[in-house]
């Protein structure tokens, strides 16, 4: 059955009103699916990806069960954790919970690196309800014993694949070993690899499995193109893209931090506003480049992968692909970036010679061809799926009895 209104959930009143307040109407699948299963106790796989609405599907459940809970919270002990892989990630996560929590009184803090963490700290000592971080700052700040953990009843872990790509897969087992047993634990993924999996068989107990196929979610409503050209022409190429009309507001990735600010400083000589957002710039820094980009004072945001996920950006027009990523499904993530709540986007990637390999396998996985905007390379592979299009022709593109999950450590999975 097709859940049509975010009341039909179970959701408080409290909640529905910020929904309302936030003009959110209809839930996303992954939330018509998980948002029940979460009021109703339950631990959950989500396999999906940004851009679904999942932020929200984990948030809204969360704060309703601590609303109905009505605890207080002590110093230093928050009753909610929620992990996340990137400082960008976490603010976006918070500014949620504000959203969604503004008629409710939910104290939260924000723990990450690249800020001082004095604030962190203060603001842990009055006490908070949910506390969103990054795994290598709240370790350290556990280590410190500015965080005590052992009362947290809710686990939320985003992004968790990146998060293994990123080296944390270690500090998030030993934050999770210092929670309680008895609470409620949320595992998502845009992917599932081994260590992934086997993370989820540690730390989940008999959790409900809720899926979101990627090609749902963007692929198919962006209009992918490609251009075949020498790694020499792309600089030339780029200019003469962001001068044609509709370009408005657009990512346009890079492999490497270099690459993204020496694309910057191109631009800035062709007098585009252009900003670059990569793990070398400091916390405030890309702060100031991700708000200078929504605000609209930068047309043009030159990032690597840090930026792939979890920056939800309205109204971005166009993606584009400087250099093509070498992991395919880096590529899903990046063009994610437009197309957002269901409206169309265009995602142009620019292939020389040595990166024809990586745009095969990322039209093995979405399992189609881009369409070539110009001439194929000499020798390439071409197909009669392949499609020519002239450039100058774009496409417009609980219950009240709500179940919570006591575990026995013996029940657990090791």
């Amino acid at each position: 059955m097709t859940v049509t209104s975010f009341a039909a959930l179970g959701l408080s009143g409290r909640l529905l009103r910020a929904l309302e307040d936030a003009n959110y109407q209809t839930p996303t699948p992954i939330q018509a699916e998980a948002i029940p299963l979460l009021l109703d106790g339950m631990d959950l796989l989500g396999v999906a990806q940004t851009g679904t609405g999942k932020t929200a599907a984990f948030t809204l459940p969360l704060l309703h069960n601590l609303e109905e809970d009505d605890k207080r919270a002590g110093q230093r002990r928050p009753r909610a954790l929620i992990l996340a892989p990137t400082r960008e990630l976490v603010l976006q996560i918070s500014d949620s919970i504000k959203t969604y929590g503004r008629h409710m009184r939910m104290r939260q803090a924000v723990v990450m690196g690249g800020v001082g963490q004095r604030p962190q700290v203060d603001a842990l000592r009055r006490g908070v309800d949910i506390l969103v971080a990054t795994p290598g700052r709240l370790l350290d700040l556990m280590n410190q014993g500015h965080v005590d953990l052992s009362q947290a009843e809710y686990l939320i872990l985003d992004e968790a694949d990146r998060m293994l790509d990123m080296g944390f897969i270690c500090d998030v087992r030993k934050i999770t070993a210092t929670l309680p047993e008895q609470r409620q634990t949320l595992l998502f993924s845009a992917t599932m690899p081994k260590e992934v999996a086997k993370l989820a068989r540690e730390i989940l107990f008999e959790p409900e499995r809720v899926e979101i196929a990627a090609k749902s979610i963007a692929v198919d409503r962006i209009d992918q193109r490609v251009h075949h050209l020498d790694a020499a022409a792309k600089r030339t190429r780029l200019s003469e893209l962001l001068a044609a009309p509709g370009f408005e507001r657009v990512i346009v990735f890079t492999r490497t931090k270099y690459g993204a600010d020496k694309v910057v400083k191109y631009l800035a000589r062709d007098s585009v506003s252009a900003e670059a957002l990569h793990g070398n710039k400091s916390q405030s820094a890309r702060q100031r480049a991700l708000n200078n980009f929504r605000a609209g004072r930068s047309r043009v945001l030159v990032a690597t992968d840090i930026a792939s996920r979890g920056i939800d950006i309205d109204d971005v027009t166009h993606v584009i692909n400087y250099e093509l990523p070498n992991v395919p499904e880096s590529y899903v993530h990046r063009i994610g970036r437009t197309a957002r709540a269901g409206a169309a986007g265009i995602a142009i990637s620019f292939c020389d010679a040595s990166e024809r390999k990586h745009l095969r396998s990322i039209e093995k996985l979405i399992k189609r061809r881009l369409t070539v905007i110009g001439d194929e390379p000499a020798g390439a592979d071409a197909s009669p799926s392949t499609h020519k299009r002239n450039a100058s022709r774009p496409r417009s593109g609980k219950s009240n009895n709500r179940r919570r999950r006591y575990r026995r450590s013996e029940q657990r999975v090791a």
